[in-house]
């Protein structure tokens, strides 16, 4: 079995790619990436088999070079995708040309190839804002241009569920440990700011909610698709709702000496709570951890502290 992973450089692809390679029955392991991130990680790690893993920088718009890719390929990942930041909003045409365009010209690449199983990660970012918990029935409406375009991207994908079996999975916030993980995440974002200046900055009063998934456990769901017989779909990738107080608090009980720093706390942000989605336990392969457990790990990776 060959398999191709866009964005495989990245911060979920470095963790997928590190499962997949234990599996016996995967020959080759392809990651088609640009680098637009510069992170270049996993490119000096050691366990990972030269004679198994192969890069192409290419791009999603490229179609030329992203049809010869596929040739061969048994299983595509689609993770590439530009990713949202505090000013998300502020270039809505990288999000459209990548997350949109770049997709759909995947998705036609693989109907005019022998790719037999597809599997895109998406965003609960589609379902933009709202009061009530949010499970798969909730209709998408997102908010944003990264949602939007992340949103639209499913909508080419979707063509695919009636030719190959295909996986499209809403990811909450994605946070942990990963020597090629994305520091701007919120979790992440303080962790760093925990261990290393002793100081976090909360944004609002704090009580904003966010669907939140470790990044080992979206991995294992994603390895466990490569291997079992599953129904294709649409499903809800979390694991916890979390406010932003609440993650603060369990770090304070880690880090006794941590500050905090509020800033505009007369606000209320966007709030999104998403129902973890049943359907995919029987995906789940390793154990359930709580946030302070993983925290404690993550903390133990940190090389030295403030």
């Amino acid at each position: 079995m060959n398999v191709l992973i866009t964005g495989g450089a990245g911060y979920i692809g470095n963790e997928l790619i590190f499962q997949l390679i234990n599996n016996p029955e995967i020959e080759k392991i392809i990651i088609y990436d640009n680098l637009s991130r510069r992170n270049y990680n996993i490119f000096i790690d050691s366990k990972y088999p030269k004679e198994k893993v192969e890069f192409i920088r290419g791009e999603l718009l490229d179609t030329r070079k992203l049809k010869a890719s596929l040739k061969g390929i048994d299983v595509v990942y689609h993770l590439a995708a530009k990713v949202s930041t505090p000013f998300a909003s502020e270039d809505s045409h990288l999000f459209e040309q990548i997350n949109h365009w770049g997709t759909a010209e995947l998705v036609y690449a693989i109907e005019n190839s022998d790719v037999s199983k597809m599997i895109y990660t998406s965003s609960t970012a589609v379902y933009g804002e709202s009061n009530e918990v949010i499970d798969i029935n909730t209709t998408p409406n997102p908010v944003t241009f990264y949602a939007t375009s992340k949103y639209r991207g499913e909508e080419h994908v979707k063509r695919l569920l009636d030719k190959i079996p295909t996986y499209i999975l809403r990811c909450g916030n994605v946070y942990g440990y990963s020597p090629s993980l994305r520091f701007d995440a919120v979790i992440n974002r303080f962790m760093f700011d925990a261990n290393f200046i002793g100081r976090i900055q909360i944004t609002g009063n704090g009580n904003q909610n966010r669907a939140f998934i470790h990044v080992d456990n979206a991995v294992d769901v994603l390895t466990s698709l490569i291997i079992r017989d599953f129904p294709s779909g649409i499903y809800n990738l979390v694991d916890k709702n979390l406010s932003v107080i609440e993650i603060a608090n369990v770090l304070k009980e880690i880090y006794p000496s941590l500050e905090m720093l509020y800033v505009n706390q007369h606000l209320m942000l966007r709030e999104l709570r998403v129902k973890k989605d049943d359907r995919l336990n029987p995906l789940i392969t390793i154990p359930d951890y709580t946030l302070k457990q993983e925290l404690i790990s993550f903390k133990d990776k940190f090389s030295f502290g403030k």
